[in-house]
């Protein structure tokens, strides 16, 4: 994608980073109709995370809040087409989360309940249903399922060509290869943001910046109690038996797997690691988390692995998301997605265009999601939504 050849001495608002989050947030911004936004970031778009994802997008939220952000996300996938010509390749796959203790099947339950209250086509399935459903996991495994049949998948290198599509038609003004170096005082009405290539007097800032969150406000002065954790995907060999089966989550374990390229694709987080940015695999780790998939999926026991990656993604403590104001930095915002990138990205986008052009969103009260929620520790006084991946208890 072409960048700036000199970047602006100003804009109506600058957005640090080209991941999702950043991306689709300078894109709602245009679209909102501020004039002039800049996208500045150091590499080039999705060079971070938002490639390496495995692209799973569920509307089964644990918390209220996750259900809207995921519902609006996975709504907003399929009208990209007709809005910017383009699309992230949303494929409707139904998503069972398997129960395997009473207690598990007790809080399913109660899930069900606020899920459906807020509008999700989510049930219970038996544990008979759930091998009809999906009848490459082994049977009398599990005591039943929540499934949402509306739930599915993007293909995250397309969700990076759909931004760019939508960057580049909207007008918002892409400098890649230009490194977010702070927040050089302010001027009139605005704050000026210094880079590896020169300044701009912004009327509007936010920032984004995924696994590398952290250390993006530190260089703003401002502390952002997000981290960084490795994140394992491998996916099988070709087996006919996958193409048309539901994703699934095994919480207990953190394992999730998908249909890929006819075969199956697999993720995981080892909750033990401390946060970090190792993009190496952790083969005894994929080992313990393969016995586990072959227990639940006998067919993978014998399958080769076609390709095996690491990616470094985001997480907050609570795993939800970040979405407001740089506490005492006027006109200067901060939006992550908590490790949700393709789930709740373009949500979570939108709610904070929304919030910083008028205060507040129609997609989520993120009143409660701002920097003000954490403790000097980094600690929330939100309860944690459930339903994620076990990352670290502490983000540093």
């Amino acid at each position: 994608m072409p960048t700036i050849s000199g970047l602006p001495a100003t804009a109506d608002a600058v957005v640090v980073g080209g991941g999702t989050v950043g991306a689709w947030c300078a894109y709602f911004l245009r679209k909102s109709g501020v004039d002039n936004v800049v996208l500045i970031e150091k590499g080039h778009l999705g060079q971070g995370a938002s490639s390496r994802a495995a692209g799973v997008v569920r509307m089964q939220g644990g918390t209220p809040e996750a259900v809207k952000l995921g519902r609006w996300s996975r709504d907003f996938y399929l009208t990209q087409h007709a809005e910017i010509g383009t699309d992230s390749g949303f494929t409707r796959q139904g998503y069972l989360l398997p129960c395997f203790t009473a207690a598990e099947v007790a809080a399913a339950h109660a899930r069900i309940a606020m899920q459906q209250a807020e509008g999700i086509p989510v049930r219970w399935a038996g544990p008979d249903e759930v091998t009809e459903l999906n009848p490459t996991m082994a049977s009398g495994q599990t005591l039943g399922a929540s499934y949402c049949a509306e739930d599915g998948y993007i293909t995250p290198p397309r969700n990076v060509s759909a931004y760019t599509t939508a960057l580049i038609g909207s007008g918002v003004r892409v400098a890649e290869r230009t490194a977010f170096s702070g927040l050089d005082g302010t001027v009139l009405n605005g704050t000026v943001v210094a880079t590896s290539r020169g300044t701009i007097s912004a009327g509007l800032v936010i920032l984004t910046g995924g696994p590398k969150l952290a250390a993006v406000g530190a260089l703003a002065g401002i502390r952002i109690p997000a981290g960084g954790a490795r994140h394992q995907v491998a996916v099988t060999e070709v087996h006919p038996a996958f193409a048309d089966t539901p994703m699934v989550f095994d919480l207990p374990s953190g394992l999730y797997w998908r249909p890929e390229e006819d075969g199956l694709l697999f993720g995981m987080s080892n909750p033990d690691e401390p946060p970090g940015e190792d993009r190496s695999v952790d083969e005894p780790y994929l080992a313990l988390m393969r016995q586990r998939l072959a227990k639940l999926v006998p067919l993978t026991a014998d399958l080769r692995l076609r390709r095996v990656w690491a990616a470094t993604i985001d997480f907050t403590q609570d795993h939800l998301p970040i979405i407001g104001p740089a506490l005492d930095r006027d006109r200067v915002f901060v939006a992550s997605a908590g490790g949700a990138g393709m789930m709740w990205g373009p949500a979570v986008a939108r709610a904070t265009a929304d919030v910083a052009l008028t205060g507040a969103s129609e997609i989520v009260d993120a009143s409660m999601l701002g920097l003000d929620r954490f403790d000097e520790s980094g600690r929330s006084r939100l309860p944690a939504d459930p339903i994620a991946l076990p990352f670290p208890e502490k983000t540093t």
